[in-house]
């Protein structure tokens, strides 16, 4: 295992001290709530890697990649977490997300969760002592603001969403900068009382490989197999946990006898880490005799695959949607969704950089038109170019050395919340 994927379960469960590092640490937590926010923070760890002895950061600096729900006193299953989004509550959740508490009544952070969730994650800091913190989850965020409290050891936290729209209960107050998507995200910032100097548009992070100069379309089809002579077309159906593509897979299910009629496209499914539904796929097209269709078993070069591909067919993610803009993979983005997943389908459909279907009627619909009119993807790819950021990791690294060693006048509270204005973006 890599140093920018560890984590440290081991000591999270143990009662044990653990050694004092000597070295410099940078600490990047994420919780696994789905798969994007520790993609994420594996993203911004390969990039201190990369920028070792550069903007700041120290040739012998030490990064850990933690996930929170580890140090919790209660262990929480993220997969069964995720079914918040994808079961029967989440109409819930998307109100939850949207409107109760991210108006006016916002969340200032505090020490209360840290005292009584996460004391072990407080201990954690007091003998790392990190350079800084940097969060790709919420619940990461507001740990990280109680154990700064607590132990008073002071470090920057950098948080980092990954979807394309910010809910209320990240730890305004408390957060010294803010890397976001987009302008949107900014603008849903300003008026939570976030000032401007907290606030930077770098993109969200994503794995390295999209801009590799040496890449080759025709070496990469060759490498997985995949027919040179038709349009391929990526159906992304998994990930690390199954629970949050429930949905998506029940609407690519009842696609699935018409795919053949699409002579000119070859579908590529991608069933993550789930061998279960990679084995019924699989059954499903040898008892079908489908010849345009293709079971991939977890890829590690998905950059190469997704830039040798011509359209993906998705649930709006927030990093598989940007792994998609970087590179330069039109979308068509499938499914009624929910919280910050509808905030990323408004966001891509408003700026034209992603087809948009609720139904498998819907998507045959839009297979169809693709199909007899491969124009449009080179359209959906223009109009993303716009928001297309694949250096976002290596800033949000320059951007939090560069807070390292700032002095700063911290507020201790068990809890607070304070009013802000009225939201700049509203559904």
């Amino acid at each position: 295992m890599s140093e920018s994927d560890r984590t440290v379960t081991e000591l999270a469960n143990s009662s044990s001290t653990p050694e004092v590092s000597k070295r410099p640490v940078v600490t990047i937590v994420h919780a696994s709530v789905g798969s994007g926010h520790r993609a994420a923070a594996n993203a911004i760890a390969d990039a201190f890697e990369r920028l070792r002895g550069v903007h700041r950061v120290p040739n012998d600096i030490e990064v850990e990649v933690l996930d929170i729900l580890d140090f919790g006193r209660i262990k929480f299953d993220g997969n069964k977490t995720a079914a918040a989004f994808t079961g029967a509550s989440r109409p819930i959740y998307d109100i939850t997300w949207r409107y109760t508490l991210t108006g006016r009544l916002l969340w200032g952070g505090g020490s209360i969760w840290s005292r009584v969730m996460f004391p072990r994650f407080n201990d954690y800091i007091r003998e790392k002592k990190p350079l800084a913190v940097i969060c790709t989850h919420i619940t990461a965020a507001n740990v990280a603001v109680g154990a700064r409290m607590i132990t008073g050891i002071d470090f920057p936290l950098v948080c980092v969403p990954t979807d394309y729209e910010i809910e209320g209960l990240w730890p305004h107050k408390e957060t010294d900068l803010f890397c976001v998507a987009s302008e949107f995200m900014a603008e849903t910032l300003r008026p939570r009382k976030v000032d401007e100097s907290r606030i930077l548009i770098t993109g969200i992070p994503v794995r390295g490989g999209f801009d590799d100069p040496d890449f080759n379309t025709s070496d990469v089809l060759r490498r997985f197999n995949l027919p040179e002579d038709k349009s391929i077309a990526l159906v992304l159906a998994g990930a690390s946990l199954p629970q949050p593509y429930v949905r998506f897979r029940a609407a690519i299910e009842q696609t699935l006898p018409y795919l053949r009629r699409f002579h000119h496209m070859h579908f590529v499914f991608l069933p993550g880490k789930d061998e279960e539904y990679s084995r019924n796929l699989k059954a499903i097209f040898n008892g079908m005799k489908l010849d345009n269709a293709t079971v991939l078993d977890y890829v590690d070069d998905m950059a190469a695959l997704m830039r040798a591909s011509n359209v993906a067919i998705l649930k709006s993610g927030g990093l598989t949607v940007t792994e998609c803009l970087c590179a330069e993979l039109p979308m068509i983005l499938v499914g009624k969704s929910y919280g910050q997943e509808k905030a990323n389908t408004t966001m891509l459909s408003s700026y034209g950089a992603s087809l948009h279907v609720t139904t498998a009627r819907e998507l045959v619909d839009a297979l169809d038109r693709v199909h007899d009119h491969p124009e449009i993807l080179d359209a959906l790819l223009v109009n993303a170019r716009s928001i297309r950021r694949p250096n976002a990791a290596d800033d949000i690294v320059t951007a939090s050395m560069e807070l390292v060693g700032v002095p700063r006048e911290r507020d201790r509270y068990l809890f607070a919340f304070y009013v802000g204005h009225k939201p700049a973006h509203v559904r």
